[in-house]
């Protein structure tokens, strides 16, 4: 199996980047087209990334201000089954992240790709919670 991590700081207070991870409107502002669902574990998350893309997580792990973390139960076929998850610390006003996406099949193309996308995403997490940028859905890999 094959997993996916990212470390990095956000010049931002934890629970807003909880709120920025959790909630479908956080989610919508840098990751997902169209999400719902509720920060509570066992819920479930649909999560829209255009036509023919409608896939539904289930909510693994949430403790409020500190952990979340979202398994695929319904998604392309390399991320059936896989977990993507945020552990937050803060310390003077900056939270530290630390992203993974973990239960990957294999270390194919798809997950080499995945690999990247993360970064970029993630990137337009930062700018957002820093700088209250919004990029257009179609543009997030773009910027």
């Amino acid at each position: 199996m094959a997993d996916i991590f990212h470390h990095f700081p956000i010049k931002a207070s934890q629970r807003s980047v909880f709120e920025a991870v959790s909630t479908p409107e956080g989610l919508d502002s840098w990751w997902t087209k169209t999400a719902a669902g509720e920060p509570l574990e066992g819920s479930e998350y649909q999560l829209g990334f255009g036509a023919g893309y409608e896939w539904r997580a289930r909510v693994s792990r949430c403790a409020p201000d500190t952990n979340f973390e979202l398994e695929l139960i319904q998604s392309d076929g390399d991320w059936q089954n896989t977990r993507v998850g945020f552990a937050l610390t803060e310390k003077d006003g900056v939270t530290d992240v630390s992203f993974h996406h973990l239960g990957w099949p294999e270390g194919n193309e798809h997950y080499r790709i995945s690999c990247y996308c993360w970064a970029m995403y993630l990137r337009v997490l930062k700018r957002y919670l820093e700088f209250g940028e919004v990029v257009a859905y179609e543009e997030r890999l773009d910027v």
